[in-house]
């Protein structure tokens, strides 16, 4: 079979707020991540893992916490999605390696985030300081950013598709995004019409860029049903529309790389265990 998936682990928890999703690359691969991909003829390697971090108080850099070490990681993310001889399947780790799969991507790729939240907090409006809820915003080179983590990657508001949150308009972050003229697909308009809804992100993210790369956090899906996440929220997504809308991004000429991100396996119930995700993202990425 010709090559298709590279896979990347970055144990990190750098940028969260407690540690457990430095955890996820060896969960995910321990459930069977590379036994699904072979029952569906998915071809993937396993590059294995960057030096990872586990999460630990920052007080000399409250507002940005562990900085230096989110941008180390990101380093080695981008330097392993650049030399990677399939399609770079990250698996973080929290949302600050995204970063490094911009990065690494070659000439600023289009980005489509699908997350809960679109991290587009800063130093200055996130008072806990985790780096993982201001990622975007580090990308985007907003006001009052870190520069050492800022200088890691950048794109244009243009180059950016929000997907799958659910934040009401009088939110800070929906504000922003709106002054930004950001590209928002927002979870009712998914839920209504998934296929629509995905094939709007694809169309805006082909139109953006040469090429685009996928953020997957998986506190976009709703806890409840798909409690994977390290942040549990009440409201989001299916598994089914989350696969649904994988299939039709990695399917696009111009995709060049996925990240998983905020898996925290100690919230997975034992019974449950990481095989509902495991067979989604098969799902999605086949």
């Amino acid at each position: 079979m010709v090559l298709r998936w590279s896979v990347i682990g970055a144990p990190s928890s750098a940028g969260a707020h407690t540690p457990g999703v430095e955890q996820a690359p060896a969960a995910l691969r321990a459930a069977g991540l590379f036994a699904a991909f072979e029952d569906r003829g998915i071809s993937a390697q396993d590059l294995g893992d960057v030096s990872g971090f586990r999460w630990r108080p920052d007080p000399h850099r409250p507002t940005a916490q562990n900085a230096g070490a989110v941008a180390r990681v990101a380093l080695e993310v981008a330097k392993a999605v650049a030399t990677a001889p399939g399609t770079p399947l990250v698996l973080g780790g929290d949302c600050t390696v995204t970063l490094g799969l911009v990065a690494g991507s070659g000439r600023r790729p289009a980005l489509v985030y699908i997350d809960g939240g679109p991290d587009l907090y800063t130093p200055e409006t996130r008072p806990h300081g985790n780096l993982d809820a201001m990622g975007l915003s580090h990308l985007l080179g907003l006001p009052g950013c870190d520069p050492l983590v800022a200088s890691i990657a950048s794109l244009s508001p243009r180059q950016v598709v929000l997907y799958g949150d659910d934040l009401p308009p009088e939110d800070h972050e929906h504000r922003l995004a709106t002054r930004l003229r950001l590209t928002h697909i927002q979870a009712e308009e998914i839920s209504t019409g998934p296929a629509k809804a995905a094939a709007r992100a694809r169309f805006a993210a082909e139109d953006a860029a040469e090429q685009f790369v996928v953020h997957f956090d998986v506190d976009v899906l709703r806890f409840i049903e798909a409690p994977f996440a390290d942040v549990p929220e009440p409201q989001g997504l299916s598994l089914a529309e989350v696969t649904g809308t994988l299939a039709v991004l990695t399917a696009s000429p111009q995709f060049a790389g996925l990240s998983v991100t905020e898996v925290n396996p100690a919230h997975v119930p034992e019974e449950l265990g990481l095989r509902p995700l495991i067979d989604a993202l098969a799902a999605g990425l086949g």
